[in-house]
Parts: C-alpha cells; structure tokens; sequence
C-alpha cells in the first residue's frame, strides 16, 4: 500500500523534512487587513510580525473548507496513492478538524482524518511517526490505531517574551498584560487535552536564561521522552535563545533535536521571540 500522509499547515516543518517523510501539506487561510493569503509560505512570520506592529491588531486565521480538503484529497490519491491519514490542527481550536472529516467520508474508507490535539511539530512528531509505521506496516487500520494511541503523550509547550499578541487575542487581561509587561512575566503556554492552556510564569529580562529553565522544568514534568526525536520550534528567536534550549535538550540523548520555524498561522497568535520544545513523552 502507498500510503500519503497530509497535515494541516500548521505542522511547521522544513521543505526538506516534509520531503524526507514525503508530508503534504494543506495551507490554512490567513486575513491582513483586506488581503487573504494563504499558510503556504508566501506569509512569512517577519510580514506578520510587520503587519501587527504597522496597524496594532492581529491577523485573522482560517481554517480550510470541507471542499478545499475533498479536492486535496482527490487530487493526491489521483497521483499514485492508495490510501491517506491526515492530521489536522487539534479540533478544540479550530474548524479545520471537522471539515477535513466530513471531506473525507466521501473517500469510501480510503482517507483518514486524525485529530492531532495538537499544533505546530506537535502535529508533526504524529505525522512523521505515521510515515516510519508505513515502511513496515500495510494495514491502514493498524497504522491508524497505532498512532492515536501516541497522540495523548504529545507535549507541546512553549515561553512566550511578549503578552502582546496574547493580549490581543483575547488570553491575557489589560490588568495581567500591564503588570506582566512591568515585571517582565514570560508565561509558558502548554496545550492540554488539544486546549492552549497556561503554565508555568517565567519573571525576568534574560530570554536564554528563562529558556533553559523552561527547558529544564518541562524536561523534569514530561520525564519519559521518546528519545527518537525533539523539535525546537521557534518565531524569530535569536541564536542565543535556541542554543540555550539545545544545550538543555542536549542532556536527555534525544537521536536527534530538529530545530524548525513557526508558521504564518502559529506566528499570528504567539507573537516574536516564543520558542518551545516538542516531543512525545511515552519512552521506558
């Protein structure tokens, strides 16, 4: 069996990763101002950071539609695939989830539709433990049950240095954002049960410094990580925060820590300088 695996766009991986694990991606909507684009790249997280400091209020995310994703799915298994698993941004946040599920009943069996209660490389550690799965494995219901059967143990965290877009979009009180922006609070979000939920609160000017600590608590919650892989994920952190949070990754013996970029869609809601790390926590 071929087997395609899709994504929601907001899977932020690579070129080269989605074509080493041969990933197709679905691009979510994105509104500045008057002009609709699309998650494909041609938004790039230094326009939307650009957009937001010119007009002081953020862009507008969508999802795709339920015939956006059926003509996707036809159009992929037409070129050679014999059957697809896609996963789509945790259904708690967006539309996107339900839309590609009803798309996908019209595929007779042939397309599968996960719910990733997740985002950003969370979605794509699921994604890219599918494909290692169908090197070897030909049953598509397998394949499937072995991946939903990982999806809880996802962590998915980030520290964000600025309450600005938070305050924005709704998360973060006027009262919480001018106390917070005076004492220099850089709170930690971590998605829970596929909800953006807050954690941690990091006080101080010194990004790597909050990173390693944020790093070094997550590592000591989340303490039974698959070693295979870890992502850094990050929009627009400097060297300096990304080689804090290496150095801390570094001394768990993950096989390999793959540092990405944010998208456009995840850049619209968490703002500059946030980064995370991301990996599954369901090891020996």
């Amino acid at each position: 069996m071929k087997l395609a695996i899709t994504a929601d766009s907001i899977i932020d991986l690579t070129p080269a990763i989605l074509e080493k694990y041969d990933i197709k991606i679905v691009p979510l909507g994105i509104l500045l101002g008057d002009d609709d684009y699309l998650d494909d790249g041609s938004v790039t997280p230094e326009k939307i950071f650009s957009f937001v400091r010119e007009t002081k209020v953020l862009p507008k995310t969508s999802a795709a539609n339920s015939e956006t994703y059926k003509n996707y799915f036809q159009k992929v298994l037409d070129s050679g695939y014999d059957a697809l698993i896609h996963f789509s941004l945790s259904k708690q946040m967006s539309t996107s989830h339900q839309n590609a599920v009803t798309a996908g009943e019209s595929f007779g069996g042939k397309v599968r539709v996960i719910d990733s209660a997740s985002l950003s490389t969370g979605v794509a550690l699921q994604a890219i433990y599918a494909r290692e799965i169908s090197y070897e494995e030909t049953d598509l219901d397998v394949i499937v049950e072995k991946i939903k059967k990982r999806t809880p143990f996802v962590q998915a965290s980030f520290i964000v240095e600025k309450l600005d877009y938070l305050h924005k979009g709704g998360r973060c009180s006027s009262t919480a954002f001018l106390v917070g922006k005076a004492v220099g609070i850089r709170p930690q979000i971590v998605v829970k049960d596929g909800k953006m939920v807050s954690g941690k609160k990091y006080i101080g000017r010194n990004m790597p410094a909050l990173i390693k600590k944020y790093c070094k608590d997550t590592l000591s919650e989340f303490n039974t990580p698959d070693k295979k892989r870890c992502f850094i994920t990050n929009s627009s952190a400097t060297q300096e925060m990304i080689d804090a949070a290496r150095e801390i990754v570094s001394t768990v013996g993950f096989e390999e820590v793959l540092e990405t970029k944010a998208g456009a869609t995840i850049c619209s809601h968490c703002g500059e300088h946030t980064l995370g790390i991301l990996y599954i926590n369901d090891g020996e």
